[in-house]
C-alpha cells in the first residue's frame, strides 16, 4: 500500500506499508541510493510494517521492497512497473 500526502512547498510525504508477515523489510529505491539501511520499515500494531519518506512533488521514482534473506518484491499499488535490468521489474512511483 502506498499513501501520498502533499506537504507545504513542492514536497509529498509518501508512506509505504506491507503486511508484517513479510518479516523485516526495507524500502529501496533511487530516492535513497537503493540502500537497505536507509528506509527500514517499522512494525505497527495493525499488523503492517511501514516507512515514510518526503520526496519532491511531480517526479517519478523507482523502488522495490527488500525482505529478509535478500528477497525483493514489488508493491501492487505502485503506479507502474519497469524492467530493472536483472530479469525482474521495479515499481514506479509518481509523486
Amino acid at each position: 500500500m502506498i499513501k501520498r500526502a502533499p506537504l507545504a512547498g513542492d514536497e509529498v510525504k509518501v508512506t509505504f506499508a506491507v503486511p508484517s508477515a513479510e518479516g523485516r523489510v526495507s524500502v529501496v529505491g533511487d530516492f535513497n541510493g537503493w540502500s537497505p539501511l536507509a528506509t527500514p520499515m517499522k512494525a505497527r500494531s495493525n499488523g503492517t510494517r511501514s516507512a515514510a519518506v518526503v520526496l519532491p512533488a511531480g517526479r517519478t521514482f523507482r523502488f522495490r521492497y527488500l525482505a529478509e534473506g535478500g528477497r525483493f518484491f514489488d508493491d501492487e499499488a505502485c503506479d507502474g512497473r519497469e524492467p530493472n535490468g536483472y530479469g525482474e521489474t521495479h515499481g514506479v512511483l509518481v509523486t
